[in-house]
Parts: structure tokens; C-alpha cells; sequence
């Protein structure tokens, strides 16, 4: 690369312009090919996103500091994402209002043994206390997740892997494993995707149908809530 073409390139690289409109032009580009191609699973937003900034930044030899200085302000669209929930919540409030009674103990029962699963893998794996109470909330959103590592002495940026591996698996192997075990009611495939892979399971949830969106959605919130009460009692006792 020549000098002037490497001093552009710096330039452009340190704007905080750069990471914000890179991230965004890159996720409408990889939404579009999803749709294009028929909303194949594996052509995921997320995952193509991450995948060609990747490459692009290691091509480029573009730091990641430069890059993460415009990319952070993309955090500000998850507040009205995650309260554009409540609309699929609502349209459907009746039917869960009905389903309450089995909804409440399926989710507690879905977030405590991913938690306590996780935690056990860990730790059967010589994974350290640090690694294991960071892999310990991989199914919460990645804000909360980020927060209660933080809180119990993990590793926050552990935590968001974790949580990112989730929810892309969520993504990709939900269809699969509900036709396995037979699961043809959209309430229960909400339910477990919410419940597991938060969410980018619940934004899939939302392409296929409406109702397994919605029970996702407030599976979201419930989960996080229990994993934030689990996984800090868990981890006054856990060893390491």
C-alpha cells in the first residue's frame, strides 16, 4: 500500500464515523443478502456482520481500538430495540395471559439448568472460577450478562462471547432440534429460544412467526431476571 493510501486509510480508520457506519452498512448489507437468499438460518445478519468486519479489519490492519471507538454508539439503539419487544407482547396478551400458570416454571426450570449446566461443564472441563461464572450467564442479553460477570468476579468480555456463541447456536440449531423432539407449538418454541438464546433467537423468532416472537420476547426478560439472582447465590459458594 502506498504512503499517501496508508495515510487515508489512518484517517478514515480513526473517525469515529468510521466503526459506526462500517457497522451499520455491513448489517443492512448482510440483512438484505438474508433476504435475498430466502432467510436462510446460517446467513444470519449477526454472524455474516461479525464475520466480514472481522476480516476487513485484519486486511486493513485497522485497529481494533479505532474501529470500537465509532462502533460503541450502536449500544444506543439497543434500548428502543429490546422496548420494540413489548409490540408482538402485547398483540398476544391475551394468550399469554392464559399460558401464565406454565409459563412462569418453564422458564425457571430452562434458566436454571442452562446456568447451573454451564457452570458444570466448566468446571469438568478445568475451566477456572473466573471462565466458569462468565460461562455461567451465556443466556442472558449481553448488557445484563456483561453486568452480573462483572458483579461475581468473571470476565465481562468472556461473558459477551459466550453470550454471542449462544444466541448465533440458537439461531442456527433450534430448527433442527424442535423437529427432533417434535415441537410443533410456537408458544413452547418461543419459550425455549427466548429463554436460551435471547435476543438474536427472538429477532428469528419474530422472521418465522409472530406468536413464538412474542413468548420469546418476554422470555427475555424473565431469564435475565433469574440469571441475575441464580448465578451471584451460585457463585458465593462455587470453588476456584
Amino acid at each position: 500500500m502506498s504512503v499517501p493510501a496508508a495515510s487515508t486509510l489512518s484517517a478514515i480508520s480513526t473517525s469515529p464515523l468510521f466503526g459506526l457506519g462500517l457497522t451499520l452498512g455491513v448489517y443492512v448489507g448482510a440483512s438484505w443478502l438474508q433476504r435475498r437468499c430466502g432467510g436462510i438460518a446460517l446467513l444470519n445478519p449477526v454472524l455474516v456482520s461479525v464475520t466480514v468486519i472481522v476480516l476487513l479489519l485484519s486486511l486493513g490492519g485497522i485497529a481494533y481500538a479505532d474501529y470500537l471507538r465509532g462502533a460503541q454508539y450502536v449500544g444506543v439503539f439497543v434500548g428502543p430495540a429490546t422496548v420494540a419487544l413489548a409490540l408482538p407482547l402485547f398483540d398476544n396478551l391475551g394468550s399469554i395471559r392464559r399460558s401464565a400458570r406454565a409459563i412462569l416454571p418453564a422458564i425457571a426450570i430452562g434458566t436454571l439448568t442452562t446456568s447451573l449446566s454451564a457452570l458444570a461443564i466448566g468446571h469438568l472441563l478445568g475451566a477456572s472460577r473466573e471462565v466458569s461464572l462468565s460461562l455461567a450467564v451465556h443466556s442472558a442479553t449481553t448488557p445484563i450478562a456483561m453486568g452480573i460477570t462483572e458483579e461475581v468476579g468473571g470476565v465481562p468480555a468472556l461473558a459477551a462471547a459466550f453470550t454471542l456463541l449462544t444466541g448465533l447456536s440458537g439461531v442456527l440449531l433450534h430448527g433442527p432440534v424442535m423437529r427432533l423432539a417434535r415441537v410443533k407449538d410456537w408458544r413452547a418454541r418461543g419459550l425455549a429460544v427466548g429463554t436460551i438464546a435471547h435476543g438474536l433467537g427472538t429477532a428469528r423468532m419474530l422472521q418465522i412467526n409472530e406468536t413464538a416472537g412474542a413468548y420469546a420476547g418476554m422470555a427475555i426478560g424473565i431469564a435475565a431476571l433469574l440469571t441475575s439472582m441464580i448465578v451471584p447465590l451460585v457463585a458465593s459458594f462455587w470453588p476456584g
